[in-house]
């Protein structure tokens, strides 16, 4: 395996902040740090990793708020969301005070990210999949050789993200699922913004919202 995970729940939301590391040459990216920057650190530090960025998959401010800390205190770029998200970043301090969230201060990223583009740790290629619905510029993270995707919001373990935040959209996020992410295959394995891992097999065959047996009743 080239790819070493950790999963560290932040926040009061218990939003899941990964750091993947490149086990070839221990490069690593932060995804979607949302809070508490030590314990986040803290296991960078367990990991034995060398942070060269960070990634978003969302601007939604459980994802997003730490970011522009972590890239001061470590000095590397921070990559997507796609410009859509750009509004959530502009009122970050107003959504950490309806949160609950320590504040943070609106901030741009690096590198805004499309649909196609690849992004790189070490030497883990990870392709970029626009899939708006829950956030217009919400964006997965995918490596084809390891079948694992970092999916934000879109899609959970027998759930799917909320639409009824400012200018989310239900279909469009049901179209993002069924025909950007399960056609990469039932094997993949995704890690989502919150709770356990599955399958896109496993959501295709029993997800009450956007499985094969939901979708064809309607």
């Amino acid at each position: 395996m080239t790819i070493e995970c950790s999963v560290v729940p932040v926040t009061p939301y218990q939003q899941n902040c990964s750091i993947m590391k490149c086990a070839v040459t221990g490069k690593a990216a932060i995804v979607d740090p949302g809070g508490e920057t030590e314990r986040v650190l803290g296991t960078v530090e367990k990991m034995g990793a060398q942070v060269e960025k960070i990634l978003l998959t969302h601007a939604h401010v459980d994802h997003c708020a730490a970011a522009d800390v972590l890239r001061q205190a470590l000095g590397v770029p921070i990559e997507g969301p796609h410009v859509d998200d750009g509004f959530w970043l502009e009122k970050l301090p107003e959504w950490c005070r309806m949160s609950g969230i320590p504040p943070a201060e609106p901030f741009t990223p690096d590198r805004w990210l499309v649909d196609g583009d690849i992004v790189t740790v070490g030497e883990i290629r990870l392709r970029v999949i626009h899939c708006p619905g829950h956030t217009p510029g919400h964006v997965v993270f995918y490596n084809a050789e390891e079948q694992l995707a970092w999916v934000g919001d879109v899609l959970f373990q027998g759930s799917i993200g909320r639409t009824d935040f400012p200018r989310g959209n239900h279909a469009d996020l049901i179209a993002s699922i069924r025909e950007r992410l399960f056609p990469l295959g039932d094997a993949v394995r995704f890690i989502p913004g919150h709770g356990p891992m599955s399958t896109f097999g496993e959501e295709r065959r029993s997800n009450p919202f956007v499985g094969d047996f939901a979708v064809a009743g309607r």
